[in-house]
């Protein structure tokens, strides 16, 4: 079996010094230790996110990151995609010191994997897109960690369901959580706009850019289940 190479970072410098940085992880695959293609499509749609939220962020000081994984699978208890994640949180402390807050957004097997390092050091904020997170997933963690979560309702890959359990448990955990839901599927395709400003407004958020958008902040503060199912105002920006 060959060896996996290992886990690679595409970096966009700020045009100003870093106060803050942004991970974005792509989604991959139940099992396989293959690298993940060149050309695949989650890791297109994740380069999409990140170089919108880039351009809309504009010159404050927020350097961005996308995770290359090892392997396209999670692959069991191996939790590779998690294991790359915390790799990646180790290389930004080394190159940009403890301070700077970082905030970590994925998608699908992605979402799983910024789910699973959201209580590491440094780590401001979650933004988890159709996040795979299988019964059983771990929520302790969590407990006094900021997660925003977005899933298509008609969702066929990832069902809605499984984030919606999954926010209930990391809530009942003692997370701040907030959960909200959109016409369309897994691929963030259809409304790409509201996907790609959801993102942006978080990452904004957890730099400390600007203060937490209104939907937000009332869905973080609301009870279960009221906050942990909201639909997404498609008419924001």
């Amino acid at each position: 079996m060959t060896a996996a190479a290992a886990p690679a970072l595409e970096h966009a410098a700020a045009p100003v010094p870093a106060r803050a940085v942004a991970l974005f992880c792509h989604g991959g695959t139940v099992e396989s230790v293959q690298p993940p293609r060149e050309r695949a499509l989650s890791l297109l749609r994740m380069r999409a996110v990140e170089e919108h939220v880039r351009r809309d962020v504009g010159p404050r000081g927020l350097d961005t990151y996308l995770l290359r994984y090892r392997v396209a699978g999670w692959n069991g208890l191996a939790a590779d995609a998690f294991a790359d994640v915390r790799w990646a949180l180790e290389q930004i402390r080394d190159r940009h010191g403890d301070g700077v807050p970082v905030v970590l957004v994925g998608h699908s097997m992605g979402g799983r994997a910024v789910l699973r390092a959201g209580g590491e050091p440094g780590v401001a904020a979650v933004c988890a897109l159709a996040p795979w997170t299988p019964p059983g997933e771990p929520v302790g963690h969590l407990r006094g960690h900021t997660a925003v979560l977005l899933h298509g309702r008609g969702d066929r890959w990832v069902p809605a369901s499984l984030s919606a359990e999954y926010a209930v448990r990391a809530r009942r955990a003692g997370a701040r959580i907030a959960r909200f839901t959109v016409a369309g599927g897994h691929s963030m395709v259809r409304r790409s706009r509201v996907w790609h400003g959801l993102v942006r407004d978080v990452v904004l958020a957890g730099a400390g850019f600007a203060p937490e958008r209104p939907d937000v902040r009332a869905a973080l503060d609301a009870p279960a289940p009221e906050g942990l199912a909201v639909a997404l105002d498609l008419r924001r920006p």
